[in-house]
């Protein structure tokens, strides 16, 4: 799991997809600019960045170097759900940069709220030192990250569907396909992002409106200020949604945002500058206040808030969940290996039962000409009719054997 320092830095690991995504916007760099730099074209720049390709060689040398992966970096401080909070991290830039001001280099730092107090709780007996990977087994650092981010994340996606029972099986979910590709997500930079991407996509899912569980959402608080917050927050568009909490929730900047939500920084931006209008709209001041410098204040307060008043059900613990994931991986693998013998045996028998030579296709149906029609016996003649008459007149001689028997 530890990452080698030794070899040469054309053999280092690339960060994930969206990481490099975020590294060259952050460097205000185009994909025309970045595929002109290495040498390539821009669909193969944008294939490298959705995971559908990696560069090799002397490429992914140049690559490395240009969106500064390969450069010594500063560890960023890491957000609240990866570092013992129990809730979601509250910190953040205080205003929005415009859509087209440039990105800072490198990952924001998550700053204090304006009265230098955290608003992030820490977990019952404080976050600790976090272990080193390479000190531990797998399933010593996957039950280490999931104690520290399991319980935040489900407030996350609580505050996110309004379901606490989504909640609880995306987060779930996150984590399951997080053991089960543990070696990926081990090494990647930001794995508590990794399992959270996946929570959240799991929990976005429009195929869950066709569960009767889950078309309408859990009971509203009762507070009249957390009810409105919640109220519009479900209300705004899913996208909308979701760069709300990763920016003024989770405390991602907007190149990490516009990475995770797929989505360029532009448009990170304007989602989140309206979705805090939205949410301005509906709320009473202060939460909803606006600064007619910088536009709608940062809901990070307001957010925190609410996801400590709420109860969330406890995700469970973290050997359960691991033995679920494994548990699900072996049903898909028998599944994969009873579908491959039943294709193979309908192969067999198709190879079995098909003819071994070509047969050739009986001629179509002709006419036949020329042949005259079946007729019955001709109608009796007149001189036929005489003859009839007078044998059935004249009496018989002879044996009665041989007296003809005309009708």
């Amino acid at each position: 799991m530890t990452r080698s320092t030794t070899g040469p830095a054309a053999t280092d690991p690339l960060p994930s997809p969206k990481e490099r995504r975020r590294l060259r916007e952050a460097r205000e760099l185009s994909e025309r600019q970045v595929a002109a730099a290495v040498g390539v074209t821009a669909a193969t720049v944008r294939a490298w960045e959705t995971g559908r390709a990696s560069p090799r060689g002397r490429r992914r040398a140049a690559y490395s170097r240009l969106i500064g992966c390969a450069e010594p970096r500063t560890a960023p401080s890491r957000p609240a759900e990866e570092n013992g909070s129990g809730t979601m991290s509250t910190v953040g830039p205080d205003a929005l940069p415009a859509p087209d001001a440039p990105t800072p280099d490198g990952p924001t730092t998550d700053r204090p709220a304006p009265d230098g107090t955290t608003l992030a709780t820490p977990a019952p007996g404080g976050a600790g030192p976090v272990p080193q990977p390479g000190s531990l087994t797998a399933e010593e650092a996957y039950d280490d990250l999931y104690g520290r981010t399991a319980p935040g994340l489900t407030r996350q996606v609580f505050l996110l569907t309004g379901h606490r029972g989504l909640a609880l099986e995306a987060v779930e979910h996150g984590f399951r396909i997080a053991w089960q590709r543990w070696p990926e997500v081990a090494t990647d930079r930001d794995p508590a992002g990794w399992v959270r991407a996946a929570s959240y996509e799991y929990a976005m899912s429009p195929w869950h409106r066709l569960r009767r569980s889950h078309r309408r959402t859990d009971p509203l608080p009762e507070d009249p200020a957390r009810r409105a917050l919640l109220d519009a927050i479900l209300g705004l568009p899913p996208s909308y949604r979701r760069t709300l909490l990763l920016h003024d929730g989770v405390g991602l900047g907007l190149p990490e945002t516009a990475a995770e939500t797929e989505a360029s920084t532009h448009a990170a931006a304007c989602r989140l500058l309206n979705a805090r209008a939205a949410v301005a709209e509906l709320l009473p001041a202060p939460a909803g206040a606006a600064d007619p410098g910088t536009g709608p204040a940062p809901l990070r307060e307001p957010l925190a808030a609410l996801s400590l008043a709420e109860e969330v059900p406890a995700p469970p613990a973290a050997p359960v969940v691991r033995a679920r994931g494994e548990r699900v991986a072996e049903l898909w693998t028998r599944a994969a290996l009873y579908f491959g013998v039943v294709l193979i045996g309908a192969t067999a028998f198709t190879l079995h039962t098909a003819p071994t030579h070509y047969e050739e296709p009986l001629a179509p149906a002709e006419r036949v000409g020329g042949v005259p029609p079946l007729g019955g016996p001709e109608k009796l003649t007149p001189q036929d009719l005489k003859l009839q008459k007078a044998l059935k007149g004249e009496l018989a001689h002879g044996p009665e054997r041989l007296v003809p028997h005309i009708p």
